[in-house]
């Protein structure tokens, strides 16, 4: 019997590339076929045959407070009453900023966009102005949207330049972006001795979640943010997932690390596209219509993308998000570890605050490199199993799982039967 969302997916493979707007719901890392869904509320979703499925997807970050909350829903309602765009200043733009500006203390002045790409694109142009140089430093299975400079992976030799991971990336972009293993302070410091005084930028997720989630060494981000200040090079933080998620301040506040420039996203818009970047007010002077770096967008500041982040922003404070999320998170941990153990499955389980991942491979699991040592085949027969019962993870073993204050205990024990029989069964 053929179901309603296969239907839907042919169709939609004969108007939209692959079926899909944005490569990873295709389902072909699981090798299999996405389902469609009608609705979402709290932790849950529902896909247009009727099936429940308890999400540790989120739309990919944003959804903190779970689908659907009240409030943001409320505010995107009157938000709407108001006019859905203007192209000319509203006044939640400035709330947006002057909350961004008190909560992040590294951001004096932020510019708002519509994306994460958007805004590691725009952070690497001012770096790019501000130092008068042109090389970026990145990592391996750090993704910072799809801009062309930064499509990029490690060539043959660790600090050659790497080679476009994307056709229609000119080489000549990916020559000036230079890509590192992550957690390897040494090579860091060769790229910028035989790279003197040409290095704009470092630019790093400070908690990888792109090729799963792997943690900074205890010293590696704070040996980012000092070879940067002896080589006069900015130091870039891409927080699109991490910020506002893993704390009020993102990771910089955890890891006490300050970074020159800020990228933004996902959790600052409620569910609607939106994108932010920010930091010294020096820098980000440059930017048009004060400085010389060009950078515009019609919709950036919409008032609905305003009016959802600021109501998600403000509800996490007043529910104080971060401590529900550290104990949900707890509780989460606690049982995966137990059903790993109980199935004696061959896993590495990492997770920090409210983000996780499973790697089907044994540790320590440091880098780009250590995490494609995953079964991909295991993973995606864990994957289905876990549907089947009713439990949605990222449709691949290089992504990150993420909880919210909506997901409850009974959730979180329906997810823990469901992955050690699914364990079982492989």
């Amino acid at each position: 019997m053929t179901s309603r969302s296969s239907e839907l997916f042919h169709a939609a493979q004969k108007y939209i590339p692959g079926g899909v707007n944005s490569p990873v719901r295709a389902f072909r890392n699981v090798n299999g076929a996405p389902f469609f869904v009608t609705h979402g509320k709290g932790a849950k979703i529902w896909d247009v045959d009727g099936k429940e499925y308890i999400d540790y997807v989120g739309s990919w970050g944003p959804a903190i407070l779970g689908h659907a909350p009240k409030v943001v829903v409320d505010a995107v309602r009157e938000a709407a009453t108001r006019g859905l765009s203007f192209g000319i200043p509203n006044p939640l733009e400035v709330e947006m900023a002057e909350l961004i500006c008190d909560w992040i203390p590294s951001i004096e002045k932020v510019r708002m966009v519509n994306s994460g790409t958007e805004a590691t694109m725009s952070c690497i142009r001012l770096a790019r102005a501000f130092t008068g140089r042109d090389r970026i430093i990145k990592f391996d299975g750090c993704y910072h949207g799809h801009v062309d400079g930064l499509l990029v992976k490690a060539g043959s030799g660790v600090l050659t330049h790497g080679r476009p991971d994307s056709a229609g990336v000119p080489q000549a972009f990916a020559d000036l972006t230079i890509s590192l293993p992550f957690n390897n302070a040494n090579l860091v410091r060769e790229a910028f001795a035989e790279n003197r005084r040409e290095i704009a930028a470092v630019i790093v997720e400070p908690v990888p979640a792109n090729a799963g989630l792997y943690l900074p060494g205890d010293d590696f981000l704070s040996m980012l943010r000092k070879e940067c200040k002896l080589n006069d090079a900015l130091l870039i933080f891409d927080e699109v997932i991490t910020g506002f998620r893993l704390s009020r301040g993102g990771a910089q506040e955890i890891y006490g690390i300050k970074p020159d420039l800020t990228a933004l996203g996902k959790v600052i818009g409620g569910g609607l596209p939106v994108g932010a970047f920010g930091g010294r007010a020096e820098i980000v002077d440059q930017l048009s219509p004060d400085g010389p770096v060009y950078q515009a967008g019609t919709l950036s500041g919409n008032p609905l993308a305003m009016a959802a982040g600021l109501a998600q922003l403000r509800e996490l404070e007043r529910i104080n998000g971060w401590k529900l999320l550290e104990e949900i998170g707890t509780q989460f941990e606690q049982l995966t570890r137990s059903a790993i153990n109980d199935t004696k499955a061959n896993i590495s389980f990492h997770q920090v605050g409210s983000m996780f991942c499973l790697f089907f491979a044994p540790g320590p699991i440091l880098d780009l490199a250590s995490a494609r040592r995953s079964d991909l085949k295991i993973f995606a027969r864990f994957f289905h199993a876990c549907l089947k019962r009713g439990i949605y993870f990222a449709p691949s073993q290089f992504e990150t799982g993420f909880l919210s204050t909506a997901h409850l205990p009974e959730d979180v024990e329906r997810t823990s039967s469901a992955m050690r029989e699914a364990l079982r069964e492989l």
